[in-house]
């Protein structure tokens, strides 16, 4: 989806930076030190305007929470955002998230968010997939042992491109919800901008699996 360029966008990031980072490559294993206290951490790749891992961070004080976005005028709202929230517990990261292992050291993670990704649904484009098992095997380098994914999609064949990828790799499953608004799994549930806007179009699904 092309994202109209904001002017504004560019001197917000730079005016912020003590929110936001765009050379990210230089705090590999050092993520800790963008934080006022030592607490697990756990990244969402692919944050959009930022509402799910603000709430996520609000919630969860004893958390730090990364969120990495490569649209830089998407990343400046979600900064904005963040700015307003007033909130310590939380990075943004304007990068490729497809690039995570050479942003995080071994084991430097806790979890991963995978919140609507493209689901690139042309055969010669798996590849790209988020949970693709080229990827797979860059969240397991960078995630601590028995760290876990948690992936949230409207979109039935990513979904169960999904299952079978992460079986496939050995992974261990926590949760599967097949429709995920009307279920048990809904409770606590923090929603994207996406989700709240297309969920009454047809179910989310949701997995949650650890390496």
């Amino acid at each position: 989806m092309r994202v109209r360029k904001k002017p504004w966008a560019a001197p917000y990031i730079k005016d912020h930076a003590d929110l936001i980072v765009t050379d990210p490559a230089s705090q590999l294993g050092h993520w800790q030190e963008r934080f006022p206290s030592q607490q697990p951490i756990q990244v969402e790749i692919g944050i959009g305007k930022g509402q799910f891992i603000i709430e996520m961070a609000r919630q969860n004080p004893e958390i730090n929470f990364l969120g990495i976005e490569i649209q830089e005028s998407v990343i400046a709202t979600a900064l904005r955002k963040l700015v307003e929230s007033g909130l310590t517990n939380v990075q943004l990261v304007e990068t490729d998230g497809a690039n995570i292992d050479t942003l995080f050291a071994e084991g430097e993670v806790d979890k991963l968010y995978l919140n609507f990704s493209d689901p690139w649904p042309k055969k010669r484009h798996t590849k790209r997939r988020l949970t693709a098992p080229n990827f797979l095997v860059h969240y397991q380098k960078v995630l601590k042992k028995a760290g876990r994914i948690q992936f949230k999609t409207d979109n039935r064949g990513l979904f169960e491109y999904s299952l079978m990828s992460f079986n496939n790799f050995g992974m261990t499953f926590e949760e599967v919800w097949l429709d995920l608004h009307n279920s048990d799994g809904n409770v606590g549930n923090v929603q994207t901008e996406y989700e709240e806007k297309f969920s009454a179009k047809g179910p989310i699904y949701k997995l949650v699996a650890h390496f």
